[in-house]
């Protein structure tokens, strides 16, 4: 079938076409770093990874281009508002690079926690200001920009399409237009290419330009930097939704304003992380960090297996019941794993570094395991849907006319795309279960009792529960069934 994605500007599911037949060119929009990430954050970064561990499976040779912003994002998207960056260094007594560097490395050790693969290229948007600074030039020399008040302004007049991203006329921004918080602009929905010290006084950070010595806007890093290492036309943009309305929109605007050319082909974005009081937020305070997560007693990938578990374009709603469910799920198949594990005594053969798709066709040795392969693909390759991918899994891994080896290998490549590191996580549940002769024989009593408890039979279930604990088996019921460990 191949790859097919919702694409935002299509506002439909497409076949995924890169430029290139074999090579994939994807930027995703990556921290401003003024603050801890959290989890709603985290929720995007996780999606990347997925998209870009899926492409590499398909057989891709993929490119994944994130930013940093360490610079020009002010607290109100549409150029109004603080620096972000400057407004956290004053409050701590530290320069901007400080505060920089410290959420850099907070933000990565985050990623690390959610086996989150660092993208190909990392860049800063304070190393990357002269490319900037000519992109903005290129984009002056075609027209689109007025000086005043001593900064650069981008004419969103100039681009007919302005807006499509988010599907707004041109014509209806103009006649719902309110009012204008920056008195130099001529329309309150053009936006700022360069800043000079006419908007703030005293900035942290400033470079020198052919428009005066300032800094750039927001919206222009994330265009110079993914044509800096992608070219002036790739296949994929990732964002949250909140940036379609103006920060995407934007970008669309200044990088064809500069060439003239579609710019990106695809464009992919996730919806928000909410809890039963709204979208979190780090300008209100009310935001739950993944450092929050795993002092409430939980593991880093019992939320990654929580998004995964819903699709990326439906808005998902935190909850510790939520997590406690995540929790349960992933060590029920965590368990069952290892019982795999037990009962084939030794790990079959598996290639080292990356597996594709292609490949893992000739790993397995049964037709019923290819299906559950060709299954798992066919989830991912409808618009991503990881939900649809984690059921085959847990099919999968629940299916006796499979020998436990064939299983073992389809979760290992299961695992090459949703990253959950179960096979490692099983291992240290291996010990417990290793010695379990009869672990067919304990499913089915644990299948009989889960029977006769939906059936109000309590005391069968009760006289299965004493029978196992005097063959050393301990049972924990969870929301997702009972797991057994050797006590």
């Amino acid at each position: 079938m191949g790859l097919r994605i919702y694409n935002t500007l299509g506002h439909k599911i497409e076949a995924f076409v890169p430029v290139d037949p074999k090579k994939v060119g994807f930027y995703g929009c990556g921290p401003t770093v003024y603050n801890y990430a959290h989890i709603g954050n985290l929720r995007a970064y996780v999606f990347q990874d997925t998209l870009s561990r899926l492409l590499r499976f398909l057989g891709y040779s993929v490119t994944h281009v994130m930013n940093i912003t360490d610079i020009g994002h002010l607290s109100g998207d549409a150029d109004d508002g603080e620096d972000k960056m400057v407004k956290t260094a004053k409050e701590r007594g530290q320069s901007v690079l400080e505060i920089a560097d410290f959420y850099t490395q907070a933000f990565f050790k985050d990623t690390e926690r959610l086996n989150i693969r660092r993208p190909d290229v990392v860049c800063k948007a304070t190393d990357h200001v002269s490319d900037m600074i000519e992109l903005i030039e290129r984009i002056e020399a075609n027209g689109h920009t007025y000086s005043a008040g001593g900064n650069l302004y981008y004419d969103i007049t100039t681009f007919p399409t302005y807006g499509e991203l988010a599907s707004i006329k041109l014509e209806d921004l103009k006649a719902g237009a309110r009012i204008e918080v920056d008195e130099n602009k001529r329309n309150p929905h053009d936006f700022v290419l360069w800043f000079t010290k006419s908007k703030f006084e005293n900035h942290a950070l400033v470079w020198d330009s052919p428009w005066g010595r300032g800094y750039p806007g927001w919206h222009i890093e994330c265009s110079a930097m993914s044509m800096k290492y992608l070219g002036e036309q790739f296949d994929i943009h990732t964002g949250g939704i909140d940036h379609i309305r103006i920060h995407h929109t934007n970008e669309i605007a200044q990088s064809e304003g500069a060439t003239g050319k579609q710019w990106v082909k695809y464009w992919l974005h996730n919806e928000f992380l909410v809890m039963n009081k709204g979208k979190m937020s780090k300008s209100t305070g009310d935001f739950i960090t993944l450092d929050k997560v795993i002092e409430a007693g939980y593991a880093p990938l019992d939320y990654r297996f929580l998004l995964l578990g819903g699709h990326y374009r439906s808005q998902l709603t935190f909850s510790w019941e939520a997590m406690d469910t995540a929790k349960n799920a992933r060590r029920n198949l965590e368990q069952r794993i290892a019982n795999l594990l037990a009962e084939a005594k030794a790990l079959p053969d598996f290639p080292s570094g990356s597996v594709t798709a292609e490949r893992a066709v000739s790993l397995l040795r049964t037709e019923k395991a290819r299906c559950y392969l060709a299954d798992f693909v066919q989830a991912l390759e409808e618009d991503i849907s990881t939900p649809r991918a984690l059921s085959v899994m847990q099919q999968a891994v629940k299916d006796k006319e499979l020998e436990s080896a064939e299983i073992i290998t389809l979760i290992r490549i299961f695992d090459t795309v949703l990253a959950l590191h179960l096979i490692e996580e099983a291992k240290s549940l291996h010990t417990d279960s290793e010695s379990v002769d009869n672990a067919d024989e304990i499913e089915r009593l644990v299948a009989e009792r889960t029977e006769a408890k939906k059936n109000k039979d309590f005391k069968r279930a009760d006289e299965i529960r004493n029978l196992l604990k005097d063959r050393g088996i301990a049972l924990e019921d969870t929301a997702n069934g009972t797991l057994w460990r050797k006590m």
